[in-house]
C-alpha cells in the first residue's frame, strides 16, 4: 500500500471566508473520489484544527493499494477535474509525500 499526503498553502489574498469556502470545496471534491478511483482506498481532507505553528493551510491524506494505483490516481479524470477546478487556482505551495506502508 501506499500513502499519499499532500500539504497547500491558500493564497494571501484570500479572506478568511474566502479560504473557509475553498476548504471546504476542496474537501467535498476529493474525498468524493473514494469509490469512484480504481485503487484509492481512504482518502481525508484535513481542514479544522489548525494550529498557528502551522505555515500550511489544508491536508491531503489518503491510501492507495500500490504506486501503480497512485499513478492512475495522478491522472484519472474525476481527479484532474477536482484538481483543476478546486485546487489549484487557490493555492500557491504543494509538497506532496509518497511512501510505501
Amino acid at each position: 500500500m501506499v500513502k499519499h499526503i499532500i500539504l497547500w498553502k491558500l493564497r494571501d489574498e484570500l479572506s478568511e471566508e474566502e479560504k473557509n469556502t475553498v476548504k471546504a470545496g476542496i474537501k467535498a471534491g476529493l474525498e468524493g473520489l473514494k469509490g469512484v478511483v480504481p485503487g484509492l482506498l481512504d482518502i481525508t481532507v484535513r481542514t479544522d484544527g489548525r494550529l498557528d505553528s502551522s505555515n500550511v493551510d489544508l491536508m491531503l491524506d489518503c491510501t492507495l493499494e500500490s504506486a501503480e494505483a497512485l499513478k492512475g490516481y495522478a491522472v484519472h479524470p474525476a481527479h484532474v477535474a477536482v484538481a483543476e477546478s478546486k485546487v489549484r487556482p487557490y493555492t500557491v505551495l504543494r509538497s506532496c509525500l509518497d511512501f510505501e506502508i
